[in-house]
């Protein structure tokens, strides 16, 4: 279905960060069954959802919004994870797989920080629209509603970036518990640790994937003592800093961090039953705040 952008003067913003991976054969949709922690073959045509690629001793390599065009078509939203490092590293399992792995260097991310601008999909994981118009995903949870919209580069609605824009994004991603991961932060995290259960990020009843023993293990024996805490300073925290008890204990690492005016908001990963009061990073006093429900999809 296409749609029209609502008339305004001004283009809308690109947002950082984010590449593009498109996935298409014949044997797209069992490619990335075989290789994604979610359920791809049951994810309707027409729709989205999250996912995650894992190495085989079950750490997070990257998190993405999986977007189902139709069975041969697929699309991967990269946050911060190059989208042709990611090709390169699926190559090695595609052996005679009928698919093709391509970046797409061409399509532009933008925002629309406060749903003014783009139509509202039927549901929250339907995709509005067409690749070669624009795709329109709903991003719209507990914290208010907002759309992303992936445009041909050339399209007269992408807009320059915008560092204000950009730093919303980011920390509603943060706030929602959608872990932005750095460089450093790839490989260091099982699902569990990202609390990816929030998003329907992976599944522990679709079958065999890279890491897939040792996510149900996790989950069936309940061994999952780490999660993600939603922590705001009155100072900006080292991307990797340590998070301390009261009592000088380390309690974990902070995995992603937005700005938060003059303040700045964390993701840590930190062990679920511990007391979260009192903490410090970097010598800065960090207090916890719950996490926004109803991002997953």
């Amino acid at each position: 279905m296409s749609f029209n952008l609502n008339p305004s003067s001004t283009a809308l913003p690109a947002v950082s960060g984010f590449t593009l991976l498109s996935i298409e054969g014949i044997d797209a949709t069992a490619f990335a069954q075989a290789q994604f922690t979610t359920d791809v073959a049951a994810l309707a045509p027409g729709h989205w959802h999250w996912s995650a690629w894992l190495t085989p001793k079950g750490r997070v390599v990257a998190v993405f919004a999986l977007l189902k065009l139709d069975p041969r078509t697929l699309r991967l939203l990269l946050p911060d994870f190059p989208a042709a490092e990611l090709a390169a590293r699926l190559q090695r399992f595609v052996f005679r797989s009928k698919v093709a792995l391509t970046p797409c260097a061409d399509v532009a991310v933008c925002a629309d920080l406060d749903g003014s601008r783009l139509p509202a999909p039927h549901a929250p994981a339907a995709l509005l629209g067409r690749p070669d118009a624009g795709l329109v995903l709903d991003f719209s949870a507990a914290g208010g509603t907002r759309r992303l919209v992936l445009l041909p580069a050339s399209h007269p609605a992408v807009g320059g970036g915008d560092p204000d824009a950009d730093a919303a994004w980011r920390l509603a991603d943060l706030r929602h518990g959608l872990p932005r991961l750095a460089p450093t932060q790839v490989e260091a995290w099982t699902p569990h640790m990202l609390s990816l259960d929030r998003l329907a990020a992976f599944s522990v009843k679709k079958g065999c994937y890279p890491g897939q023993e040792i996510v149900a293990r996790t989950h069936f024996l309940g061994q999952a003592k780490r999660g993600l805490v939603r922590l705001r300073a009155a100072a900006p925290l080292p991307p990797d800093g340590e998070v301390l008890a009261r009592d000088g204990t380390a309690l974990g690492r902070i995995v992603s961090v937005a700005a938060d005016g003059a303040g700045c908001e964390a993701l840590a990963v930190l062990p679920q039953e511990a007391a979260h009061d009192a903490l410090r990073v970097g010598g800065v006093a960090a207090e916890p705040l719950p996490l926004l429900d109803g991002l997953a999809r």
